[in-house]
């Protein structure tokens, strides 16, 4: 019997889940990340073709590991919450866009925190609209005016826009 070697110019594309920073920069950042997945995903919860996500790296490019972000918050319409349609509770490591029909998540949020730059603000903004994200919130860029209604009211003003 022969059998064939791969060629030594095929290798494996690793693509990290963890890029071993924390999800935060403080306690108020978390809860709001929370608090924002939490409702999107409550919200959702009747549709099993919302993926809703938090602090989840994000490839859109196959074979390019390099071109990443994880958005604090990110929302996937037409795509189930869990990898597998079996079983609600398996979890996806990455959402690796070409394993998920191409779809890019359509609605993102970034909770700004004192560390980030505007720089770094304006290289995520630039990414999200290159790969194809239609909405992109910072809800917390003035921490001190955000309240939970504000939060709230721009939770639901999101679900409204997405029933359209």
């Amino acid at each position: 019997m022969v059998s064939q070697l791969d060629s030594p110019n095929q290798t494996e594309v690793i693509y990290p889940e963890s890029d071993g920073q924390p999800m935060a920069d403080n306690t108020k950042q978390f809860r709001w990340i929370v608090v924002i997945e939490q409702n999107l995903d409550w919200m959702y919860a009747d549709d099993p073709n919302v993926f809703v996500a938090g602090d989840l790296f994000w490839y859109p490019v196959e074979g390019r590991n390099t071109i990443v972000n994880a958005p604090d918050v990110m929302v996937v319409l037409g795509r189930p919450k869990s990898d597998s349609l079996r079983d609600s509770f398996a979890s996806r490591g990455s959402y690796k866009q070409w394993e998920e029909e191409g779809i890019a998540p359509q609605v993102v949020f970034e909770i700004r925190s004192p560390s980030n730059s505007q720089i770094e603000m304006d290289k995520k903004l630039l990414f999200y609209d290159r790969y194809g994200v239609e909405e992109y919130y910072i809800p917390h860029s003035a921490p001190t005016t955000v309240t939970r209604m504000a939060v709230a009211a721009l939770i639901g003003g999101l679900a409204e826009q997405l029933a359209v």
